[in-house]
């Protein structure tokens, strides 16, 4: 009996060297290299001074094809051809009032297009969509593959947690970067969203790349080749995709935290809400029907959500997950108040700021095994441009624990500005650019 393991065909060795000096890796390596690391065979610290070097040498559009589609290759897909209905999803890189995609899944369901919406987890300054929902009583996250199915056929949206099988090397890889300092990579960014999305199996996937102090990308040209670099994956891959750059310099709408932000989110079902929240909404959604062969326009997008068939959608995909639509939503047992210091223009409101407060009254975790507290968050009382007058409440902090409104505070100091009297804030575009 011969207990030799089979040779492995590359060392990890040389294919660290072959990006270190700046050559591109082949297909075959880049193949063995994902398969090899998913398996335990490349070390963690080899996996390491690979992602370093692709941070600073960069990959080609081949490269980072292929290095995507290894991912994908390392689990499962899904496939959604057996629905009566065309699919499109949505994906945000992540921000702070960030509660997009809870109205944009059932308004796109209501024109016949089916979204599953796979989901994450917050960590750190930027909300997760999952936290958000479990605010609601009752709701799960976790569906096996023939539920999400069988939600698809009869509700037409689902949101919930992706299942582990999809891209398993990108889980393993995810975490390595964030401890690595290699999370900023462009071509291991945009690798990581588009194996999950493609591996999902949706037919048409629409981008919204955050750009701004609150998002990921701070730096708007960074933030085009990101969208670009993903537009050209998806489409490599047979997935039409198309990218929307939008503003987070300031929160989207008036809250930040989970309960807080699925009450806002019926605000907009209810055919009102924040106008920012409001038109992002409706541009996704016009985006991703387009992208789905239903040309829809603008206002009879905006009538689904004036007319309540929207909101029908959003309790019926709620109920068949568990949850209770006509559940209260859990409130926070302490508030306090940051006020205005002077009469004047609110001039600015530092998304990231709020983000991070947000994030320390207990709306976020700092590891992936930390509790969220449902309840905890802030809620915005002025926007930048707003005339406000001194003593004014600016925002409410709301928390189960009082003893974490210091370190919020302190954050929030210097995250706002009141100018004089007459002081033009020119508005903020809400779309800076499109991708496709």
């Amino acid at each position: 009996m011969n207990d030799t393991p089979a040779a492995e065909p590359f060392d990890a060795v040389d294919v660290i060297r072959t990006k270190r000096d700046r050559h591109r890796l082949s297909d075959a390596q880049i193949d063995w290299v994902i398969d090899a690391y998913t398996r335990g065979v490349v070390a963690e610290e080899q996996m390491s001074a690979l992602a370093m070097a692709v941070l600073l040498n960069g990959m080609s559009r081949g490269e980072i094809a292929r290095w995507t589609r290894a991912m994908i290759d390392s689990g499962e897909r899904m496939d959604f051809s057996g629905l009566s209905r065309p699919t499109a999803d949505k994906h945000s890189t992540g921000g702070v009032g960030d509660k997009i995609t809870l109205p944009l899944a059932p308004l796109v369901a209501t024109f016949g297009v089916a979204v599953p919406q796979l989901s994450g987890r917050g960590l750190g300054h930027t909300g997760g969509t999952l936290d958000k929902l479990e605010s609601i009583a009752g709701w799960r996250a976790a569906l096996s593959n023939d539920e999400v199915m069988a939600q698809l056929d009869d509700v037409g949206a689902v949101i919930c947690a992706a299942g582990g099988g999809l891209a398993p090397a990108d889980k393993k890889l995810y975490a390595l970067r964030d401890v690595t300092g290699t999370v900023e990579a462009i071509p291991l960014i945009a690798s990581s969203i588009m194996s999950k999305k493609i591996a999902e199996g949706t037919g048409a996937l629409v981008l919204d790349v955050k750009v701004g102090s609150g998002a990921f990308m701070k730096d708007l040209d960074q933030a085009r080749e990101l969208a670009r670099t993903m537009v050209d994956l998806g489409t490599d891959a047979g997935v039409r995709t198309v990218a929307l750059l939008t503003d987070m310099e300031v929160p989207l709408g008036l809250t930040a935290g989970n309960a807080l932000e699925v009450r806002e989110t019926l605000e907009v079902l209810e055919g009102a809400g924040p106008r920012d929240v409001v038109d992002l909404t409706v541009a996704l959604a016009v985006e991703m029907l387009a992208a789905a062969d239903r040309a829809v326009g603008q206002d009879e997008v905006r009538l689904a959500l004036a007319d309540g068939r929207a909101m029908d959608t959003w309790r019926r995909m709620i109920a068949a997950q568990g949850g209770d639509p006509d559940a209260p939503l859990p409130v926070a047992r302490e508030t306090d108040h940051v006020v205005a210091d002077r009469t004047g223009v609110l001039a600015e409101l530092d998304a990231y700021a709020v983000g991070v407060a947000a994030w320390r009254l207990g709306a976020g975790r700092t590891r992936r095994e930390d509790p969220v507290q449902a309840g905890a968050g802030i809620e915005i009382h002025a926007k930048p441009g707003d005339q406000v007058v001194a003593g004014q409440r600016l925002l409410t902090l709301h928390t189960e624990t009082p003893e974490r409104f210091a370190r919020a505070r302190e954050v929030l100091e210097g995250g706002w500005s009141v100018a004089p009297v007459g002081t033009d804030v020119p508005a903020r575009p809400l779309v800076l650019d499109r991708i496709h």
